[in-house]
């Protein structure tokens, strides 16, 4: 048994690559050996700024010899079978052995391979991994072929205590590697993983990406309480800045409480996206402290000082920049930037964020009679501001503010914290991870605005394809959908689309060009249409699925529910979620299979005779006692099913359904469906049809699975 070292050193590694990078060097090794017979025992990956590094302990010395037989064509099978029986499995005509067999006699070809050595399969995995590393972004350098995220600069692979005879583009593989860039950056040879990891630790070389990150934490907590504050666990910059460091020493800095001024969510994100320092806050407070924390590369000989005292430096710069941005938008009002939003262009084909703000101001105060507590006013001011820190200096600055900074403004020139709220939270939910808006004004905002992106996109045909989504489409739906279930939003989903649409008309003169001028109007009312019910209704369907899905509900029944043309995502979802316990029930799976056995019958019989059976049931042709207790069930419960969902009470609605299933079990075990005598068949059809459509009153029983 040998263990086998890998590293690949380069330089400097993206931080966010690094992950990923280093799974996938281990997922490819571990394959292609196994792929060729070699299994090892235990196996490692890790990352560091400047190197992938894989170890496997536990491989034999050679793959073992493998001894195969496979069938062939009959021997007097046509010569052309036979050739690519040969073919296929490299073997000549004279080394195939003849075997009897029931059906006649095969072919057999017998093959043998000898296992190779270990070190020369891993010297072949190795190299087509490297070629094939399916890096996100990769460059080419010098004269070579070969393509990496940044210059490889060398190979080290050692299997057992011997070199593993390695060529690649001229990188010969060894058996040493470099230290540290700055601290040590000597060469060193390894013999062993453990003897590997000892001597990057003697050359401040920290292996483990988790080392770092825990280095790094216990070490800025300690920093923090020195000072008193606390420091601000973000695990995102953590990681991040552990893929940035080989040895890492994180130093504390301050700077100027004058600064603190500036809304903090600027200052933290300076310190954050540029600098790549951690915060701290005040511990009775909570709010943010004039420390940060950075993490150093070399170790200091004064202690940190000088390093620190650099990054003060920096970020005081950079502080300075922001608070200029931030006193200078102060002196105007945001109905001052308005006109500015006059020059931005939203879409080319769908006008200026200008226009956009009109639209959102008007669907805002529409969708404002929905919401309840929503003051239709307000929820029109605050989209009518809710642009307007586009133009601001602070946001052309850091453009991740926005939404944020028009807040700080609003608050500033006194509009109510309901409009404020708004303007910050009409971005929101960004994403499914994301808070959801609650107070009224914010959620008419957050929808109009996401109304506005869906039915002006796909009104002029720019649909999400496959996985391409430049608009974030399925974003803007998903959103719409979490902000009316989230908020019980009681409102007709394509009425909604209807008035988002009606703003649009102007800008869709080019989806009908070739219609003449006088008829142009109605062209565009009809495209509207087509797109809201062929496309933007399947699309929200769509969605609704994939939102439920990940919360454990079954898509067949949204689309059995949603296809009855309800668009009351609030109704379809409490809906679905009663029929999904109806459907739990034994009444409920018996229900199915009866509805499911009488459809059947039906597409069957009226596939032959070319006509539905929905006709109403004729009781005085009704023969056997066991029909007619079904049609007179199938009168009640059609009711009772519509009544109830009249006014909402779905449990009473599967209630009333679950009252067929004693009848149709009886039907189907009395009665013979396809009678002789045809107006009694034709009739006991219609029941069927009957049963189809009392059970459909409450969804459409065909779209559900089982």
């Amino acid at each position: 048994m040998a263990d086998l070292l890998i590293e690949l050193f380069s330089e400097e590694i993206p931080a966010g690559m690094q992950k990923k990078a280093s799974e996938d060097l281990q997922s490819m090794m571990v394959k292609g050996l196994e792929d060729a017979g070699l299994k090892g025992e235990i196996a490692q990956a890790y990352a560091t700024p400047r190197r992938l590094v894989f170890a496997l302990s536990g491989l034999p010395d050679a793959t073992p010899d493998v001894r195969e037989e496979r069938r062939g064509p009959r021997v007097d099978a046509p010569e052309k079978a036979v050739e690519g029986f040969l073919r296929g499995a490299k073997v000549a005509r004279h080394e195939c052995e003849e075997r009897e067999e029931a059906k006649g006699t095969f072919l057999f070809a017998v093959i043998e391979k000898k296992g190779r050595a270990t070190a020369e399969v891993v010297a072949e995995v190795l190299e087509q991994t490297i070629r094939n590393f399916p890096w996100s972004k990769s460059q080419r350098w010098g004269d070579g072929s070969l393509r990496w995220v940044r210059p490889l600069q060398s190979i080290l692979c050692v299997l057992g205590d011997t070199v593993v005879d390695l060529d690649v583009d001229g990188f010969k593989a060894g058996n040493t590697t470099r230290g540290h860039r700055f601290l040590a950056p000597e060469s060193f040879e390894v013999t062993s993983f453990e003897d590997y990891r000892t001597e990057l630790e003697a050359h401040k070389v920290m292996l483990s990406p988790m080392q770092r990150i825990k280095l790094i934490a216990d070490r800025a907590r300690e920093l923090a309480a020195g000072k008193g504050v606390e420091w601000v666990e973000d695990k995102g910059l953590l990681t991040e800045v552990a893929g940035l460091v080989e040895w890492p020493v994180p130093l504390m800095g301050s700077f100027d409480p004058a600064f603190m001024t500036v809304p903090e969510e600027v200052l933290i994100l300076t310190m954050k996206k540029d600098q790549k320092y951690f915060v701290t806050r005040d511990k009775e407070t909570g709010k943010l402290a004039p420390y940060f924390i950075t993490v150093s590369n070399i170790e200091p000989t004064d202690g940190g000082a000088l390093v620190a005292a650099g990054n003060e430096r920096v970020l005081t710069a950079r502080l300075s920049d922001a608070k200029f941005f931030w006193e200078q938008d102060l002196k105007h009002n945001l109905e001052d930037n308005l006109s500015a939003l006059g020059d931005i262009v939203f879409h080319i084909e769908l006008g200026r964020v200008a226009d956009r703000v009109e639209r959102m101001k008007a669907l805002a105060r529409y969708l404002a009679q929905f919401i309840p507590g929503c003051d239709a006013d307000e929820a029109a001011r605050a989209a009518e501001l809710a642009k307007a820190d586009l133009v601001s200096g602070m946001v052309f600055e850091f453009p991740e503010v926005q939404g944020v900074m028009g807040r700080y403004y609003a608050k500033a020139q006194g509009e109510s914290d309901a409009v404020a709220d708004a303007i910050r939270d009409h971005y929101a939910p960004a994403g499914p991870n994301d808070d959801c808006p609650k107070a009224p004004v914010s959620v008419a905002v957050a929808l109009a605005e996401k109304f506005d992106t869906l039915v002006g996109f796909f009104a002029i045909d720019k649909r999400p394809t496959g996985s391409k989504d430049p608009y974030a489409l399925r974003r803007a739906a998903l959103g719409i959908i979490r902000l009316i279930t989230e908020n019980d939003i009681r409102l007709e989903l394509a009425g909604t689309l209807v008035m988002a649409a009606k703003p649009l008309k102007p800008y869709l003169g080019l989806m009908v060009a070739d219609v003449a001028e006088d008829a142009r109007e109605e062209a565009i009312l009809r495209h509207v249409t087509a797109t809201i019910e062929d496309h933007l209704l399947p699309f929200f369907a769509d969605r609704l699925k994939v939102q439920q899905r990940d919360l454990g509900v079954r898509h067949d029944l949204v689309d059995a529910v949603f296809a009855k043309g309800d668009d009351d995502l609030v109704r379809v979802l409490a809906l679905v979620s009663a029929l999904s316990a109806f459907l739990d029930t034994e009444d409920g799976s018996n229900l199915l299979a009866g509805y499911k056995r009488a459809a059947n019958i039906l597409r069957i019989e009226e596939k032959k005779d070319g006509r539905a059976y929905d006709q109403d049931v004729d009781t005085s042709v009704l023969v056997d006692a066991e029909e007619k207790a079904l049609a007179d069930a199938l009168g009640k419960a059609a009711d009772d099913a519509e009544a109830a969902l009249q006014v909402e009470d779905f449990e009473k609605a599967m209630a009333a359904l679950s009252s067929l299933r004693a009848p149709i079990d009886a039907f189907f075990d009395k009665v013979t469906v396809n009678a002789d005598e045809a107006a009694l068949r034709a009739n006991r059809l219609a029941l069927l049809g009957s049963i189809r459509a009392a059970v459909n009153t409450v969804a459409d029983f065909s779209l559900i699975e089982g």
